[in-house]
C-alpha cells in the first residue's frame, strides 16, 4: 500500500478555468493575463516565480525519469510543463533556493544533468492553456521536429498540491542512481531513510 495520498494528484491534460486561475494568480496582474488569454488561448505567458511557483527545469529524458519516479513510487506531482527539449517541474515556492543545496549535500556532482532552478526574482513561460492546431499543409514530420511547448500535468485546481524541494531531492537521486547504473558510473549515495510528507 502507497504511503501517498492519491487525492493530491492531478492529471488534467488542459488547463481549466480553476487552473488559469492560480497560474494567472502568479502575474502582479491577473486581470491582465486572464484578458490575454481570453482573445489568445493558444499563447504562452511569461509568468514570475516565488510566489505561486517555482519551477525546476531538467533535460528532457532526465526529466522523464523523475517524473517518471514520482508517480510510480511518490506522491505525484503538480503541473508539469514540457518545452524545448526540457521538463518543468512546479514545485512550491522556495524549492528552487533549497534544491540545489539538498542536491549538493548528496554529493550530487556528474551523475545527472544539470538543474535549471527558477524562484523569487525570476520568470519563466508558461505553455498556453490549449495547445494551438498545427497550421494546415504542415506535414507530421515538420510539426514533429519542434514540438511546441504543452503541458503534461495541465493545472486544473485553484490550489494545486506541488512537490517541496525534499519531494524532488528524493525523486531526482532516486533517477541518477538509475542513470548512474544505466551508464555503469557510480551512483549517487542515497537519500535520507525517513522521508518528510
Amino acid at each position: 500500500m502507497s504511503r501517498w495520498p492519491r487525492e493530491i494528484q492531478h492529471t488534467a491534460a488542459f488547463v481549466t478555468p480553476a487552473g488559469a486561475d492560480w497560474l494567472a494568480s502568479a502575474s502582479h496582474s491577473p486581470r491582465d493575463v486572464h484578458a490575454l488569454w481570453a482573445q489568445h488561448p493558444s499563447a504562452s505567458v511569461a509568468l514570475p516565480c516565488g510566489t505561486a511557483f517555482d519551477v525546476v527545469s531538467m533535460d528532457a529524458l532526465f526529466g522523464r525519469r523523475v517524473v517518471s519516479r514520482l508517480w510510480t513510487d511518490g506522491p505525484g506531482t503538480g503541473p508539469v510543463a514540457a518545452q524545448g527539449g526540457r521538463v518543468m517541474l512546479f514545485t512550491t515556492p522556495g524549492a528552487a533556493q533549497r534544491l540545489p543545496a539538498l542536491l549538493g549535500w548528496e554529493e550530487w556532482g556528474a551523475t545527472a544533468p544539470p538543474l535549471l532552478c527558477y524562484g523569487w526574482g525570476d520568470a519563466v513561460t508558461v505553455p498556453p492553456l490549449f495547445p494551438p492546431d498545427p497550421p494546415t499543409g504542415e506535414s507530421s514530420a515538420d510539426t514533429a521536429a519542434a514540438p511546441a511547448p504543452r503541458w503534461l500535468v495541465a493545472p486544473d485546481v485553484r490550489n494545486p498540491w506541488l512537490p517541496g524541494p525534499e519531494v524532488l531531492l528524493w525523486a531526482c537521486v532516486r533517477a541518477a542512481r538509475a542513470v548512474g547504473t544505466d551508464l555503469g558510473t557510480t551512483p549517487v549515495t542515497s537519500a535520507p531513510a525517513v522521508f518528510p510528507g
